[in-house]
């Protein structure tokens, strides 16, 4: 895999809101939903989503920057202590064996090609070697255990549901049955991994699922982040004489006070009223919008006649 901040785009010194809005923009660029005719689109999501595992996670991204894994997040072999820079622990020379190094690959002094790995040795100790497990060791080092491919699918929730955390069963494209526990402050759009959960075969260990999930729009509630706006209609004596009105949130019902005159456009802001966020619920914001009687009221009408004729004077 590519350098992770290469695939991000993003530069060594990007800080985290930086890597997280690179990694949204290209999640929903390459979403395997947004891009079925480009059978490419599968592998670049999956590359931007490792990328993200690295970079995302402030331990893992410190490890990648000091070289101790690689871009897949696995170790990286640091060679043998004590021979870098072409010399021993002792300072011995090892120049001879080729490539300035101690295994080269070049023929050196001695007659016999010094390869890296299994060759080098066998050619000193000959079959003996062979059959005490060179090979194995070779195969032990250069192979590493394969992943199975990652597989995408789509959650679609309603606001109820991430107010209450749901539980939500979902079919993966394996066939696999799941339960999802709608996480705190997910938003729409969000991509979660499942890990362990993708494509496996014998010998190999199986991928990761790539959840994306999708807010249901809502009849009442727009969500922003963990906070939520509601529009609500109040009738015009509840505007001008101010009162106790009901609000309707989430996870039922509350009653509020509004003062005299409330102009139409006015917000409240209910505290705790929102979505679970990770930091704490979030807020619903209630705007005011007066509402005229269904039924002529003839009372109101002569209000309003003098109130434009005061005006005119």
């Amino acid at each position: 895999m590519r350098n992770p901040y290469d695939v991000l785009g993003v530069p060594r010194s990007a800080d985290e809101a930086e890597i997280k809005k690179a990694f949204r923009k290209l999640a929903k660029t390459y979403h395997p939903d947004r891009n079925a005719n480009d059978p490419k689109a599968k592998d670049k999501f999956a590359e931007v989503n490792s990328a993200y595992e690295i970079l995302g996670d402030a331990q893992k991204r410190a490890q990648f920057d000091r070289g101790e894994i690689d871009a897949e997040g696995k170790p990286r072999f640091t060679g043998f202590e004590g021979f870098g820079g072409g010399r021993g622990a002792r300072g011995e020379d090892f120049s001879g064996f080729g490539g300035g190094g101690p295994f080269g690959g070049r023929r050196n002094s001695w007659g016999f090609n010094a390869d890296p790995g299994e060759d080098f040795f066998s050619q000193i100790f000959g079959e003996a070697f062979r059959s005490a497990g060179g090979d194995g060791m070779r195969q032990g080092r250069s192979r590493p255990q394969q992943k199975g491919e990652d597989v995408s699918a789509t959650l679609t929730v309603t606001l109820e549901e991430v107010a209450n955390e749901a539980k939500k069963r979902l079919r993966l494209p394996t066939g696999r049955d799941v339960d999802v526990v709608i996480p705190k402050g997910v938003t729409d759009g969000q991509v979660i991994r499942l890990r362990g959960l993708g494509a496996g075969a014998p010998g190999i260990d199986p991928g990761d699922a790539l959840l994306t999930i999708k807010i249901a729009p809502h009849e009442r509630f727009t969500p922003e982040g963990s906070n939520l706006r509601l529009r609500l209609p109040i009738e015009i004596e509840e505007a001008v004489l101010g009162g106790t009105i009901r609000i309707p949130t989430l996870t039922g019902a509350v009653e509020m006070n509004i003062p005299p005159m409330t102009n139409s456009g006015r917000t409240f802001r209910l505290r705790g009223k929102g979505l679970p966020g990770k930091a704490g619920p979030g807020d619903l914001l209630v705007t005011m919008e007066i509402k005229l009687p269904e039924v002529v009221d003839e009372d109101l009408l002569d209000y309003a006649r003098k109130r434009r004729s005061a005006k005119a004077e």
